[in-house]
């Protein structure tokens, strides 16, 4: 962290040069320690540098508007130097070259140098845009961080102003250019910080900011951010595998050039005018292969790799064939990412091909437009004017990234659930899949069904019930394969199941999911809040629907509860007890009032709780305890679970007395409705002989007495007999006892009954 600087009660600008007037004393300084000839620190770069790279591109009004946002950072930062000795404002004037390389327009080069002044000066977020105009103060303000005080955590001040600056860069993609320039210069010169430091900041960068990097198609920058991270987070590592990179060269540099020889006199022949270029994988992409291959770098063979440029989209495919032709293709390596392109809009053929010496070379061939795209992503809108269709198209992909950004977002109430879910969106890996009219939908790899249901509409994942992959059924956390196709059957009573969260890969899909469920246990506690508080309500003679007002604002001062529905949402989730409440929304008896009236209070007090009634369409709130496994018909009581409702339990469950003497007051009677909905899990216990066969007869029983098998689990007993372990779906006792005959009358089984209570370990217990 920089020294904070005096505090200063004027804004005077500065005199031109006054930072590199301290930073050539600072490094006066240094030399006289070090040594007359030692160079300046690594990555300094003077305004001189920046002001000369700006006038290539940028008019005199606004390089002069550059200037004066330029002294007011050298003012604010005056006094602050970094962790490595350098004055703190060569950190912003370096950001900003980095944005002028790119050629970014004067705003956002102005935020670049203002970029900290929100964080580490007094300054406001008023007195910037009453200087320099509300669109520069909102980037400024975009890209700095929260005030972590106001947080329990690190992480979770993190995940706040990642927050922040994601709304602010879907305001604004030049919010997160900003940021990553910010990133990229500060992983450049981590070496001045502690080791652990050194390591966080590297690992946050591989994990969050270069995958951003790569999502917007700033292919040049997201492998710098991982070598960069990578050389921080294992430094032992990056340095060995830099020295054998190193040490290879001489070996593999002479068949690079006879192999780009050949290639260009191939090409040349077939007159198609291209640039061959060789180049070696970057140190982390080495590194993932050995560690995703559990081999060393000398099996690591595909190493070095070629580029070639030509005019066309029909060149590129003609130079693949004259490759093919020159070598031969390595099975399942080619790519068509010109045809499918990713999701940033990168486009290229990728090609690996058996080479001279028998290793395996890749090939990329892409024209002139696409490898800017490539290297350049979202910024190429502004440093290639004259490739307005490529730039528009990636503009859209962009804008619609960040708007599936800002729908996690809207999704994700807890700030960590949401990086972990951007995290997700942010791994490169991705499959392609067809909907049956052959529409393209592209999903992370290891996706499901389930994903892609969600990837086509929101209200297609809550509704699924069933997919079918290439025509035929299969599970729903089937992993989809590039090229499948998928048809989703969707029932209009469908709803999303708890148990998808173990298996979806997406983070929209993850993201939708909980804030379906956690939507639907709201509204279901609520309901079942308000049925608990009525019931105790009436206990004492109170008509819930004509409590005074005033007695609901007293309740919700003293719990300080924002709303009713918040204090009936946590009656139903058992964070509050009905009969607490119902004590509060009870009168006080007035002075002198008749011994009669308090008398039938306290009557009505004392007077047995009322049942409450149960019909099984409760959802989430209601839950049957699967100890016991009550179905309709049962005698049952009800288990108010702090944080999740009511679990439902048979009168007699062994669980349910023991748990019932420990907390009494969380225990209330249930009854079932006349009419129930939904089918219920009881437990069933079919010995059998251990014949070939018998479970398939055993099932085909339960199937026809119209019974679902929920699991099963077999336990071999040594007399040649067989115990089978059920859970079978029922609508009530009667249902049940049809069940019970069909299995029966199976000729293997030797004894069939419903388990009442967990005679064994693991059969289950609540929820």
């Amino acid at each position: 962290m920089p020294v904070e600087p005096p505090v200063t009660t004027e804004r005077a600008l500065p005199a031109p040069g006054l930072a590199r007037r301290a930073a050539d004393a600072l490094w006066r300084a240094v030399r006289r320690e070090t040594g007359p000839d030692d160079p300046a620190p690594p990555g300094v770069v003077s305004f001189a540098e920046l002001t000369e790279l700006l006038r290539k591109y940028l008019p005199a009004g606004d390089v002069q508007r550059i200037k004066e946002a330029f002294r007011f950072s050298d003012q604010a930062h005056l006094g602050q130097f970094r962790k490595s000795g350098e004055p703190y404002i060569t950190h912003p004037i370096a950001v900003a070259k980095i944005l002028a390389e790119w050629k970014l327009d004067a705003a956002a080069i102005q935020a670049a140098l203002l970029h900290d002044v929100l964080e580490d000066s007094g300054t406001t977020k008023a007195e910037l845009t009453e200087r320099f105009g509300a669109t520069v103060a909102e980037l400024v303000d975009g890209v700095s961080k929260l005030d972590r005080l106001a947080f329990d955590s690190f992480e979770q001040a993190q995940a706040e102003s990642f927050r922040k600056m994601l709304l602010a860069m879907a305001r604004d993609v030049r919010v997160i250019l900003i940021k990553l320039a910010d990133r990229l210069h500060n992983v450049r010169t981590l070496d001045a910080m502690a080791p652990a430091k050194r390591r966080r900041i590297g690992r946050e960068t591989l994990e969050v900011y270069a995958p951003i990097a790569y999502r917007l198609g700033l292919n040049a920058l997201y492998l710098e951010m991982q070598d960069q991270a990578f050389a921080r987070v294992y430094p032992w590592r990056s340095a060995v595998l830099a020295r054998a990179l190193v040490a290879s060269r001489g070996t593999r540099a002479p068949a690079l050039g006879r192999i780009a020889d050949v290639v260009r006199k191939a090409l040349k022949e077939a007159r198609l005018k291209a640039e061959v270029g060789g180049r070696e994988k970057t140190l982390y992409a080495i590194y993932r292969k050995m560690a995703d291959k559990h081999v060393s770098f000398t099996k690591v063979q595909d190493v070095l790799a070629f580029r070639v440029l030509v005019g066309s989209r029909n060149d590129c495919y003609l130079a693949l064939g004259i490759l093919h032709k020159l070598y031969k293709p390595v099975p399942g390596r080619f790519k068509d990412y010109i045809a499918l392109p990713k999701d940033n809009g990168y486009q290229s053929l990728h090609t690996v091909v058996t080479g001279p010496t028998g290793l395996p070379i890749e090939f990329q061939i892409r024209t002139a437009a696409m490898n800017r795209m490539a290297e350049s992503g979202v910024a190429a809108h502004w440093l290639y004017k004259d490739d307005d269709h490529a730039a528009t198209d990636l503009q859209a992909r962009t804008h619609q990234w960040l708007q599936s950004l800002l729908d996690l977002q809207n999704q994700s109430d807890d700030s960590t659930e949401l990086m972990e879910n951007i995290k997700v969106d942010l791994f490169p890996d991705k499959v392609y899949v067809f909907t049956p009219r052959g529409r393209i939908v592209t999903l992370p790899r290891g996706a499901t069904p389930v994903d892609f249901a969600y990837g086509i509409h929101t209200d297609v994942g809550n509704k699924t019930v069933a997919a079918r992959v290439n025509g035929d059924t299969q599970p729903l956390r089937t992993v989809l394969r590039n090229g499948d196709t998928v048809e989703i059957v969707t029932g209009p009573l469908a709803r999303p199941n708890p148990g998808w969260l173990e298996f979806v890969r997406s983070a929209k899909a993850r993201a939708e999911i909980r804030h379906y469920l956690r939507t639907m246990k709201r509204e279901e506690s609520v309901a079942l809040g308000e049925r608990l508080l009525m019931q105790a309500t009436r206990q004492l003679g109170i008509d819930l629907d004509t409590a005074p007002a005033e007695r609901w604002d007293a309740v919700l001062k003293a719990t300080q509860a924002p709303t009713r529905e918040d204090i009936l949402a946590d009656i139903g989730l058992g964070r509050r007890l009905a009969a607490v409440v119902a004590r509060r929304l009870a009168p006080t008896p007035a002075a002198g009032a008749e011994l009669e009236d308090i008398a039938e209070q306290s009557r009505a007090a004392l007077a047995p709780a009322l049942p409450v009634t149960i019909r099984g369409n409760e959802g989430m709130a209601v839950q049957m305890a699967r100890c016991c496994a009550p179905i309709p018909g049962d005698a049952i009581v009800g288990h108010m679970r702090r944080d999740q409702g009511l679990a439902v339990h048979q009168s007699d469950c062994v669980n349910a007395r023991r748990a019932r003497r420990a907390e009494p007051e969380r225990w209330i009677d249930l009854v079932w409705a006349d009419e129930t909905q939904g089918v219920f899990g009881a437990l069933v216990d079919v010995a059998v002989d251990n014949q070939r066969g018998v479970l398939a007869r055993v099932a085909a029983a339960i199937a026809e007495a119209e019974a679902n098998i929920d699991s099963v689990a077999i336990e071999e007993e040594a007399s040649g007999t067989a115990v089978l372990h059920f859970r079978v779906q029922v609508a009530d006792r009667p249902h049940l006892a049809r069940v019970l005959r069909a299995l029966r009358r199976v000729r293997q089984v030797a004894r069939v009954q419903r388990v009442r209570a967990p005679l064994k370990p693991g059969r289950g217990d609540e929820g």
